[in-house]
């Protein structure tokens, strides 16, 4: 019997890249994206989808830098709301709005967070906590996201706070406060499907493609797999490169800023069902984030500290950061967390912009900026994760302005990604919960794969959720080139080094295995 597949438009594999590279450098595209992030990727979607010819490259792969080392939280804004920044919050709840109710509803979902009132947590600061929470929901409800989507805040008792909370500190509780935000079931995978919706609507999504020059009609590029250098023209060029823009084009003054989390096992936390905020002592409006994922893990972070100095592709968390995380979530558990409790430990660059001259890092706008150079290169940075659409968008607007390209208004703010589906066609599937909360309705396709190998059923490594088929179709159709790809950006089992030791050889063996099928 014949597997099922998906649409042939939206995979991404390494028999497509190799018959687009050969193509791409005998035509001239309207649209060249550099740097497959999830705003790149979202710049090509949304260009494509206006029916314009697009080419999206990346040096690496997708989801390689800034955009799978996020928190994995669809926020709503409410930190800028408290910093005065009210047209920035409020694009955060409309575009959480737009990716839970209408183009991810698969890949983002409500997750309630507790903030626990400690003795470390004034009275004052707790109403005033709430205050805000409800200033959140206000945001909520002016962009138009209904409260069976997100519920609203409320006050928690002791013993509420400690069912949701097992591993907090009892002694002088004084009950805490519920509030709900989005989730992301992982962020590289929303990259992913967004590279793949742009790739059904046509346009070319090349990664291992360096661009070695940029220019405002096209760009130098080396293909990193072979080191042939090939030439990129263009009636517009995207760079999306993040915390790496200022390297391409001259006049970009970033200020890169480090957020660190720890991983740590569920069990460390005692069954913690729901996120947990924690006030860190001493301040006004700072938080700890501590973040279930649903695969036995959890995330707790995060830090914002200067990052100068060069870009290393892969940011490394500091010794002092990880002290401070696990200070501040000691201050609120009953048994603290130790650094023998940590299972891993990662941290990313956000690409501030350095408009703000002496400002710390945490008290620099997180509004987006498009500019543009001398030559007509638009560069897009700045943002937060959860506003990835309406900064392509932005970007893809100003390079039709600057470079006299005729297409019709964005259409991504209604467009589903690969997988997407109405809540209640999701919650109808018979598919493992996890497949489908990462793979929407594609999830029975998955399986399928198992149809002749079974034990593609199985969990790749003991205690983790991770399934074969999940590798596989990480190469079949997302455009996995290397056991690394699968095993850092299409799963997530590469945060925890003995993981992915002991997933490398599952991985290796079926690049071939899965690429000849």
């Amino acid at each position: 019997m014949r597997t099922p597949e998906p649409e042939p438009r939206t995979s991404l594999n390494a028999a497509r890249r190799e018959r687009e590279l050969a193509e791409l450098p005998g035509e001239v595209v309207d649209v060249l994206v550099v740097g497959l992030g999830a705003t790149g990727a979202g710049a090509a979607l949304d260009a494509a989808s206006r029916g314009l010819s697009v080419a999206a490259i990346d040096a690496h792969d997708l989801a390689f830098g800034t955009s799978r080392w996020s928190s994995k939280l669809i926020h709503g804004g409410l930190r800028y709301l408290a910093a005065g920044q009210v047209d920035v919050a409020h694009e955060s709840a409309v575009e959480r709005g737009v990716l839970m109710r209408h183009t991810a509803p698969h890949l983002v979902r409500a997750l309630p967070f507790v903030t626990p009132l400690t003795p470390l947590v004034p009275r004052t600061r707790a109403v005033a906590t709430l205050a805000a929470y409800h200033a959140g929901d206000a945001l909520r409800l002016a962009a138009r996201t209904p409260r069976s989507v997100l519920p609203g805040p409320r006050r928690l008792s002791a013993v509420e706070t400690l069912r949701l909370a097992p591993a907090l500190r009892p002694y002088g509780l004084r009950g805490g406060l519920l509030s709900w935000d989005g989730q992301l079931a992982d962020d590289a995978r929303l990259v992913t499907a967004i590279a793949r919706t742009a790739a059904g609507h046509g346009a070319r999504v090349l990664t291992r493609c360096r661009a070695v020059a940029l220019a405002g009609d096209g760009a130098q590029v080396r293909d990193e797999l072979t080191g042939r250098e090939f030439t990129v023209r263009a009636r517009s060029v995207i760079n999306a490169t993040g915390v790496w823009a200022g390297g391409l084009v001259d006049g970009v003054r970033l200020r890169p800023s480090r957020g660190t989390h720890i991983v740590v096992r569920a069990e460390t936390l005692r069954g913690l069902t729901a996120g947990m905020q924690v006030a860190v002592p001493g301040t006004s409006s700072r938080f700890l984030l501590v973040m279930p994922q649903g695969d036995g893990r959890v995330y707790v972070g995060l830090t914002d500290e200067p990052a100068d100095g060069p870009v290393p592709d892969v940011p490394e968390p500091t010794d002092a950061e990880i002290g401070f995380l696990l200070d501040v979530l000691g201050s609120a558990l009953d048994v603290p967390v130790r650094r023998a409790d940590l299972i891993g430990a990662f941290a990313g660059l956000r690409p501030l912009l350095d408009a703000d001259h002496g400002k710390a890092t945490t008290d620099i706008s997180r509004r987006h900026a498009v500019l543009a150079s001398r030559d007509g290169v638009v560069t897009i940075v700045g943002g937060k994760l959860t506003t990835y659409r309406r900064m392509a968008q932005d970007a893809v607007d100003a390079a039709m302005r600057i470079r006299g390209l005729d297409a019709g208004p964005s259409r991504t703010a209604r467009l589903p990604l690969v997988g997407a589906a109405a809540r209640d066609r999701l919650d109808a599937l018979d598919d493992p919960r996890r497949l489908v909360q990462r793979y929407g309705v594609e999830a029975p396709l998955l399986g399928a794969l198992a149809a002749d190998d079974p034990a593609l059923l199985e969990p790749v490594v003991p205690g983790l959720p991770v399934l074969g088929v999940e590798l596989a179709w990480a190469v079949r159709h997302e455009g996995a080139l290397t056991a690394g790809d699968i095993l850092d950006r299409r799963t997530r089992i590469g945060l925890v080094a003995s993981d992915r030791a002991a997933a490398r050889p599952a991985a290796e063996a079926l690049l071939p295995r899965a690429a000849l099928r």
